[in-house]
């Protein structure tokens, strides 16, 4: 089947999250040391994954918006610490400004360009990345996130919200992420095309999903299907 469009995860496909992560941490502790102490004494950022865990188990109608469910660990911190939990929303938009300081991989421009030229991209994220803070909007024609569409992947709504946004049929869509079960298995499941960007991972991808090294990997795969289908073959790759 031709690709008539591509969508992509973001996080740890266009760029590392690891280094945002502490970015996040660090103008956060920067910002309670000043306008929360108590919390910012008492705050333990290894306590924050099973804070999530809990929020996500006790509020399931949030469970899909990180926005959401962060300025609930932020407000309890804060109330935890005897201190004003109306701060989580100051506090939160520090979080969501170091989130939007990416750093592309290094293939990630080039290879974005090429998809660009060929096909319509689509960001499809359960996250709260920018696509204009982040500096990629000019690669995009728009972002699904899973705060908008009320659940996030594998659940095939999301690639249905996808499918809707481009006006393509699944079946015509590649979806490509780092993620075997949100990306690769969610995506096979809601009849899209499905591409692994391995990375530096181990494993392998489900029968029905091709694997790419990195998003130039990904970028040679769209070139080779658009020239197989005008009918000159695949173009040949230098070693």
């Amino acid at each position: 089947m031709k690709i008539r469009a591509v969508t992509l995860d973001l996080d740890d496909t266009l760029w590392p999250f690891a280094p945002v992560a502490v970015n996040i941490q660090s103008a956060l502790s920067a910002w309670l040391a000043e306008h929360a102490p108590r919390t910012h004494a008492s705050f333990d950022p290894a306590a924050v994954a099973p804070m999530l865990a809990a929020i996500r188990s006790e509020h399931p109608e949030i469970a899909h918006d990180l926005g959401a469910v962060r300025r609930e660990v932020l407000r309890r911190s804060l109330a935890a610490a005897d201190e004003d939990p109306g701060l989580a929303e100051e506090a939160f938009a520090v979080v969501f400004a170091a989130r939007q300081k990416v750093e592309l991989y290094p293939d990630a421009a080039a290879a974005l360009d090429r998809l660009a030229a060929r096909v319509p991209l689509l960001a499809l994220t359960d996250g709260n990345a920018d696509l204009e803070l982040t500096g990629v909007a000019r690669w995009f024609t728009g972002l699904v996130n899973a705060g908008d569409v009320g659940v996030a992947k594998p659940d095939r709504r999301m690639f249905d919200a996808a499918s809707a946004h481009l006006d393509v049929p699944p079946e015509a869509i590649l979806h490509a992420g780092d993620n075997l079960d949100l990306d690769v298995g969610g995506a096979l499941a809601a009849g899209f095309q499905a591409a692994w960007v391995q990375r530096e991972q181990d494993g392998s991808a489900p029968a029905g999903a091709v694997t790419v090294r990195d998003l130039t990997g990904l970028a040679d795969l769209v070139d080779d299907e658009a020239e197989t289908a005008a009918g000159g073959g695949p173009a040949p790759r230098q070693a």
